[in-house]
């Protein structure tokens, strides 16, 4: 839309006065008309439902649970690892044998044996021709065979189970690690979502005092045409409204990038606006042993630690069974009906006399697993008590500083009282009453901030602890609730 000035005169205030062509006119219709229409509206959406549908849609919620499934799936195959193995093998072939018969020492020894003949048998032989010096036999044949076989292992030295506790240890710390995601992914979503709550809040904040110094600045206007107030007063007016636009535009930007934040978190197609509000529980949560003693019993990182030790155990039970004998059960037969079929039968027993493998090198391998697997695990008690209480603590200050936030966020409100009657006695500046609007303000951002606070230290502790899924429950308990 084009501006044209005129040659009137200019103002008081020094600014040109301007005129709409009736081209701008129609433009200027046009848009109040798309103004009316408002933006797209925005999905409302609570706490718990946004927790519900980031648990259906999340990618990495869903890649833990694909995860865990294919751990089961293993487990479940290795299930009836060791029972017996049965097959049945076919084969079709054909062949061509040929063997070279040598008769020169028949030829030479059938003299002797024609003189020890009668003369008429003698004589009647040794008229027929002589034998050839060799003979070649030739056998060829084109065949099928099939057969069953089967093996029953009986005894391998405990390797089977090591096998499927090592399969089972591996599926506790893929589940574990799903554990952690989920716990994870929750503190996430507190974070954005309160986060896009507290964002609107303070943009609306904002917003309101940029509208009641814009309408200080308008009186400042107007007092200084009058010449009630000096043009010093009148131009710190006017920079406190520049400033109060800069800090608006500011906090809507931050409000809509967190908006952003949450809808893409949630997979929404479209902007998510939180309705539960930001809370503080007025008494202070369970003491701090409640939630030591919940971590050590639910918190993802020790159970992968468990899990790892139980690897561990595995894998030396599994070096142990190879020392020890194997005994297993075996049996073939040809698939032909008759009594010519071939089968065999038996048990066997296979026992290791020496292996190139040092095995006392890898049991002490093994044993020195689990003893790394035993300190990590106490280590790592100690680091999540000290973790808990650290949280614990952030939590109980983060609810103390609320609180205290409230005498002066009364303070504020009294001060803008105070001098938005002395602005019509005259004895305030519009200065002074524009500052007092800003602090204000800035009072009740400092307490949605420790609200703010005070939820996501609430989140960080259920996640330390395992709890992330009672979130929920000290929502409801919240007796403070900051809209």
């Amino acid at each position: 839309m084009t501006l044209h000035t005129t040659n009137r005169p200019h103002t008081a205030a020094g600014r040109p006065r301007f005129c709409l062509r009736m081209p701008t006119l129609r433009a200027a219709a046009v848009l109040s008309l798309l103004a009316l229409q408002g933006p797209a509206q925005a999905q409302p959406m609570a706490f718990n439902a946004a927790l519900e549908q980031l648990t259906a849609r999340s990618d990495q919620l869903a890649a833990s649970r694909s995860a865990v499934e294919s751990a089961q799936l293993r487990r479940q195959a290795l299930a009836r690892l060791g029972g017996p193995v049965v097959s049945l093998s076919g084969a079709a072939y054909a062949y061509n044998a040929n063997l070279d018969l040598d008769l020169n020492p028949v030829n030479q020894a059938l003299p002797g044996v024609l003189q020890q003949l009668p003369p008429q048998l003698a004589g009647s032989l040794a008229q027929l021709p002589h034998l050839p010096a060799s003979y070649t036999l030739n056998r060829h044949k084109s065949d099928t065979s099939t057969s069953v076989s089967g093996i029953w292992p009986i005894y391998m030295g405990g390797a089977g189970d090591a096998a499927r506790g090592l399969v089972q240890a591996q599926a506790a710390e893929v589940r574990a690690d799903a554990d952690k995601t989920g716990h994870e992914v929750t503190t996430v979503l507190v974070q954005r979502y309160f986060g896009a709550q507290l964002a609107e809040q303070a943009a609306r904040l904002r917003e309101s005092a940029l509208a009641t110094i814009e309408q200080h600045d308008a009186a400042a206007q107007k007092m200084l045409d009058a010449g009630v107030i000096a043009r010093v007063e009148r131009l710190q007016a006017r920079a406190a409204l520049e400033e109060a636009r800069r800090n608006a535009r500011k906090a809507r930007d931050d409000a809509d990038l967190a908006a952003t934040a949450l809808a893409r978190t949630v997979k929404a197609s479209e902007r998510v606006t939180p309705t539960s509000p930001l809370f503080v529980l007025g008494q202070p949560v369970e003491p701090l042993p409640y939630f030591v003693d919940a971590a050590l019993q639910r918190h993802p990182g020790l159970a992968k630690v468990a899990a790892k030790k139980g690897q561990a155990e595995q894998l030396h039970a599994a070096q142990e069974a190879l020392r020890k004998p194997q005994v297993f059960a075996f049996g073939q037969r040809q698939l032909k009906t008759g009594r010519d079929a071939d089968w065999v039968a038996g048990i066997g027993v296979r026992f290791t006399l020496w292996d190139s493998i040092d095995r006392d090198a890898l049991a002490a391998s093994s044993s020195r697993q689990i003893e790394q697997a035993e300190r990590t695990g106490a280590q790592a008690q100690n680091d999540i008590a000290l973790l808990v209480e650290k949280r614990w603590q952030a939590l109980e200050q983060a609810r103390r500083a609320y609180f205290a936030l409230q005498p002066g966020l009364e303070l504020a409100d009294e001060v803008l009282r105070l001098r938005s009657s002395g602005l019509r006695a005259g004895t305030s500046t519009t200065l002074d009453l524009i500052d007092a609007q800003v602090n204000q303000a800035k009072a009740q951002t400092e307490r949605a901030q420790a609200a703010h606070d005070y939820v996501k230290a609430l989140a960080e502790l259920l996640e330390a602890c395992g709890l992330s899924d009672e979130f929920g429950k000290y929502m409801a308990r919240a007796d403070v609730k900051v809209d």
